[in-house]
């Protein structure tokens, strides 16, 4: 077996040489190759992709897969659930290392079993508390859910996750999105002030006790930096401008941003709502610009108008370090009998992390 291929022996290519590698490695791995492309992802690395999606329809369909090699275009936690999902029997595959989650980077295994002791000094988390972690988060912080008698959620099914945990405690803990948690809650009926922000830098979450005792939801303060740069005032402009346009948002935005929105949902709802849309149709969405361009290409031809929210370019940038260049990298070491940057989640983790997307996928089937 020869060495493993360097990157640095592909960064200089540009990017019409990967594509046609990209393409040669596809045709020479063939069925024992599936490659998954996010919805986040840039348009060069897309288009190779056998499969596209959010990141649990992506595992989900990596699974059902006889593929050998599951090469990853999205962020780190989700090649760990591709990973989890597929019991470690493929070799799954992230073709950058670098390639994280800012959200998910807020809330780690050590800070999350740091609140859940505190909270302890007020009432009994396992007894009182479900915590439900977002998809988006760490390998670890699934299991410490599994653990717990908790859950794993996507923006999709929120909604009937938190049902499902309210049916058998009387709170829950949500992270790491605090905005998911909140949209999701209100939409439950839940007052705002029965929903209180665990700040992580200080001590019991600058929380008193009354407010820990009191709170239906405990939200974790994180966010996504991506869906940060979206605001009402760029609704209200919309509305100004464009009398009778819609506005979409994905729950990983602001309250507020939601709340002047007229449809709310995740990457799939968004497509789904905007590809039924009436010819003469314009609509203002907020979420990540990769997936708001390839919308407003794929639609202009039916006659609807898609734009994206804010006058700002804000695209996902961990999601953009997947290049051409890093991907062909990948396939050729594949190639040449190489397995680089493989993902494999230890045993200790996989089987609780496991158990609580299965629940996830019991509860909401």
């Amino acid at each position: 077996m020869s060495a493993a291929l360097k990157i640095e022996q592909f960064n200089l290519l540009d990017d019409d040489d990967c594509a046609a590698r990209i393409r040669a490695a596809k045709k020479l791995l063939g069925s024992r190759l599936a490659i998954l492309g996010h919805h986040y992802q840039r348009d060069e690395v897309f288009k190779h992709a056998d499969f596209t999606g959010d990141s649990l329809k992506l595992s989900q369909l990596a699974a059902k897969t006889d593929a050998e090699f599951i090469v990853f275009c999205g962020v780190h936690f989700m090649a760990e659930v591709a990973d989890i999902v597929t019991g470690g029997e493929r070799k799954v595959i992230l073709p950058d290392l670098a390639a994280g989650c800012s959200m998910a980077d807020m809330a780690n295994l050590v800070k999350v079993r740091k609140c859940w002791s505190e909270i302890s000094q007020v009432i009994d988390p396992d007894d009182k508390i479900t915590p439900v972690t977002y998809i988006n988060s760490a390998a670890d912080l699934k299991a410490f859910c599994g653990a717990h008698g908790g859950i794993v959620c996507t923006s999709s099914n929120a909604r009937g996750v938190l049902e499902w945990s309210f049916s058998r405690r009387e709170k829950v803990l949500f992270f790491p999105d605090q905005h998911l948690g909140r949209n999701t809650g209100h939409r439950m009926g839940i007052p705002l002030e029965q929903m209180v922000l665990w700040d992580f830098t200080k001590p019991m979450g600058g929380l008193t006790e009354e407010q820990i005792r009191q709170a239906r939801i405990i939200l974790w303060k994180g966010f996504c930096s991506v869906h940060q740069m979206f605001h009402p005032a760029h609704i209200e402009k919309f509305r100004r401008e464009v009398p009778g346009g819609k506005v979409i948002s994905h729950p990983e935005n602001a309250f507020e941003v939601c709340e002047h929105s007229d449809y709310v949902g995740s990457t799939e709802y968004i497509l789904r709502t905007v590809r039924a849309a009436e010819p003469g149709s314009h609509w203002l969405v907020g979420t990540e610009l990769n997936l708001v361009n390839r919308l407003k290409d794929e639609m202009k031809p039916r006659g609807v108008t898609v734009q994206f929210m804010s006058p700002m370019v804000c695209m996902c940038s961990t999601m953009f370090r997947t290049d051409p260049q890093h991907l062909a990298w990948t396939l050729d070491n594949l190639i040449t009998g190489q397995v680089v940057n493989r993902i494999q989640v230890p045993r200790e983790i996989a089987v609780p992390a496991r158990a609580a997307l299965d629940l996830m996928l019991e509860v909401v089937d």
